[in-house]
Formats: C-alpha cells, structure tokens, sequence
C-alpha cells in the first residue's frame, strides 16, 4: 500500500509529516494482484484529541471499503468522508490499516461515530480477514517559523 499526499509525499512508518502538507485527502494505492478481491481501508488517530489524554480515542478519519484489488481507494465506497488532520497539542500518530474482505462486497456496515472507533472490534464484527498493510506517520500542529522553514527542509528544533 502506497499512501502519497500533495508535493509527492509518500508516508513512510514513523516520519513526520508537517501538516500544512496532509490538508488534502492523499492518494492510496492499494496494490494486490487480485481485482475480484476487495478491500477496507481505515484511517485513525489513536491520539485524540491529545496524546497525554486520548479519551476519544480511536478517532475515525476515514473509511473506504470496497475497494478493487490492484487499484486505488477513489475506486472504493467512501463510508466515512475523509476529515482533515488538525493535531492541537502533542505530537499525533496517524494510521492507515487496509483489510481483505473476507465475505466480499457491500458486507460492511456504516458507523454512527468517529469519536470511540476501535479498529479491532469493527474487523472482528464486520468479517474482516487478515491485516494485509499498516502504515503510518507523526505529526503535530505547526508554529509559524516551521511552516516557513519546512517548505526549504530546514527543520527547526524546539
């Protein structure tokens, strides 16, 4: 699974990414050599709404689910619209979990929160098969000096 948001940045697992370049929904491609195959794609922030007190966590900030093998998500059902990512305090952990369906497509249910998701229990409880890619990536809300300095890949430490 490549995930690729504006400026050709691909996430990598673990890198920051700043967020005046994840305003934009990205581009995943799912990859798989199966088109009759599909796929859920879920997006979280376990880190809601700060990392030193998450109550809200798991946080929902997209669900894509039949997704053809070998494409991309805009080829999906996008149950859940893509939210932007607005990090207030600390620093937040954004991942993307894609799923084999195991009993095909239209078996997914829609949610009624993002607030609360958890990842785990909504596999188990729609037949979800295997975690077939994570990735994920750091962020954190931006100050003025690094915005400036981030566009040249200057970072300024703190």
């Amino acid at each position: 699974m490549d995930v690729i948001y504006s400026c050709n940045k691909q996430v990598s697992n673990g890198h920051e990414i700043m967020p005046s370049i994840i305003t934009a929904k990205p581009r995943i491609d799912i990859g798989g050599e199966d088109m009759s195959a599909a796929y859920t794609l879920i997006m979280t922030d376990p880190d809601f709404p700060s990392p030193s007190d998450p109550y809200l966590r798991e946080h929902l900030h997209q669900l894509v689910t039949d997704i053809p093998g070998t494409t991309d998500v805009s080829f999906g059902r996008e149950v859940v619209e893509y939210e932007t990512l607005k990090p207030v305090v600390g620093i937040h952990h954004y991942v993307f979990l894609l799923f084999k369906q195991a009993r095909g497509r239209q078996t997914v249910r829609v949610l009624a929160s993002r607030d609360n998701f958890n990842t785990r229990q909504f596999s188990q409880g729609n037949g979800l098969g295997l975690l077939v890619a994570a990735v994920y990536f750091n962020t954190q809300r931006e100050i003025t000096t690094r915005r400036r300095f981030g566009i040249f890949g200057i970072q300024i430490k703190k």
